[in-house]
């Protein structure tokens, strides 16, 4: 008997081939500094709401017009679609959780036809970033959290979902999942996930079946 999954992803180096802080970074010049944050907190070495707000403080004073500038240079992973059109044709649902922005997500989400989606808030006054965030911070437990969420809204159980990520604030919803799937994942990731893909995201496909 099929099974109907809930697929849980991470957005930045998982859905998308890019980290979108470090696009908006491009624009506010910080882009080197956002970027070696960055890498220390999804190795795990910092703690990750620590890290976010250190990496936006960096983009104040940046025009809100850097949301469009930066959807328009993200790149989709290798078999994305393909494993969402495959969740779906088997009656399943696929969220995809961030530590990123809601500005760039919502978009995504739209685009790649998502049936849940959480992400951070940058704060913009007046046209430009105020270089805070607004709302709850998207961490690890915030990310496990959406999962059962999204798994109970769903009326799916756990021993039907997947969570796929690459960094240290995916553990979280990966340890929570069924299978736990390291993509393009750190060593700690690959560590401790069930499972480790790479390049292609419809390499999870067949790990449907495995299901209950």
């Amino acid at each position: 008997m099929t099974v109907s999954p809930l697929v849980v992803l991470d957005c930045d180096s998982t859905t998308i081939q890019d980290e979108v802080i470090e696009l908006i970074a491009d624009a506010a010049g910080s882009r080197a500094a956002v970027a070696e944050v960055t890498e220390r907190a999804m190795r795990g070495e910092l703690d990750f709401a620590e890290s976010l707000r250190e990496r936006v403080a960096t983009l104040a004073g940046t025009a809100d017009t850097v949301f469009a500038d930066t959807y328009a240079r993200i790149r989709l992973t290798p078999g994305i679609r393909e494993l969402v059109a495959e969740v779906h044709r088997r009656g399943g649902k696929v969220g995809v959780v961030s530590g990123g922005f809601h500005e760039v997500l919502d978009p995504l989400a739209k685009e790649l036809g998502l049936d849940f989606w959480r992400a951070n808030r940058l704060e913009v006054v007046d046209g430009a970033l105020t270089g805070r965030t607004v709302g709850p911070i998207i961490d690890a437990s915030a990310k496990a959290d959406a999962l059962q969420e999204w798994a109970t809204d769903s009326g799916i159980a756990l021993s039907a979902t997947v969570a796929i990520g690459d960094g240290a604030n995916d553990l979280e919803m990966m340890k929570v999942a069924q299978i736990g799937v390291s993509f393009n994942g750190k060593p700690v990731v690959v560590e401790r996930a069930d499972e480790a893909i790479e390049g292609d995201l419809a390499l999870a496909i067949p790990l449907l079946d495995r299901l209950s």
